[in-house]
């Protein structure tokens, strides 16, 4: 049986079979409910929304939009809203996007049997959860003064980027993003610019380089 008070989960993966997994599990706890789930990014930000989980578990790498601009949107509309990033990959770079995106918490998928509810049960009480290798990776970061991405690129560029390197044509990223296909395609050309690159090619690396999209 649910409990009155149980903490609202919002799970977001673009792999059925991963959300299917992480519902069974959450399912045997008594003060968990899953309220919801999204298959990609702009579905988790729609569906956080509307729903105001009090933990989104977030997959990473998904299509349309990653996980770390959904982190970036869900925080800023819902900061009582918080998020635990689970992803297959582990780095310092990951650590300090995550951190500078809003997150609060990175558990391995390998890691999400033994971690998961403890990092669920820490979120909700608005206190971080690291793994202590990724930690180790955050601290660092902090103590390097690092934790901020880049600003070349808004998050709305970003964004364009993603589904540009995901194959979007101007017209469909105006109706994914819903803007003009004229405003897509100044940005378009802006991001180019900005980064010094000359094919849709290019733009391709960078988005994979930057964890935008999977290779």
């Amino acid at each position: 049986m649910i409990q009155m008070n149980a903490k609202k989960i919002l799970i977001v993966d673009d792999h059925e079979m991963v959300r299917k997994g992480l519902h069974s599990v959450l399912d045997e706890q008594p003060d968990i409910e899953v309220v919801g789930e999204a298959r990609n990014g702009r579905e988790a930000v729609v569906k956080a929304r509307e729903l105001k989980p009090d933990v989104v578990i977030m997959d990473f790498t998904m299509p349309e939009l990653n996980g770390r601009e959904a982190t970036r949107q869900i925080r800023k509309e819902l900061p009582e809203t918080e998020v635990l990033i689970l992803t297959m990959h582990e780095s310092e770079e990951l650590a300090r996007e995550v951190v500078a995106a809003g997150a609060n918490g990175y558990v391995l998928k390998s890691q999400a049997g033994n971690a998961l509810v403890d990092a669920i049960n820490s979120l909700a009480q608005h206190k971080p959860y690291f793994t202590t290798r990724m930690g180790a990776f955050v601290f660092k970061g902090y103590l390097n003064e690092n934790t901020q991405e880049s600003p070349t690129l808004t998050p709305r560029e970003r964004e364009i980027v993603q589904l540009v390197a995901e194959g979007k044509s101007n017209k469909e990223v105006a109706i994914a993003l819903d803007i003009s296909t004229k405003t897509a395609e100044t940005h378009r050309t802006n991001i180019m610019r900005k980064l010094d690159l000359h094919s849709a090619g290019d733009l391709v690396r960078y988005a994979i380089r930057n964890k935008l999209v999977e290779p």
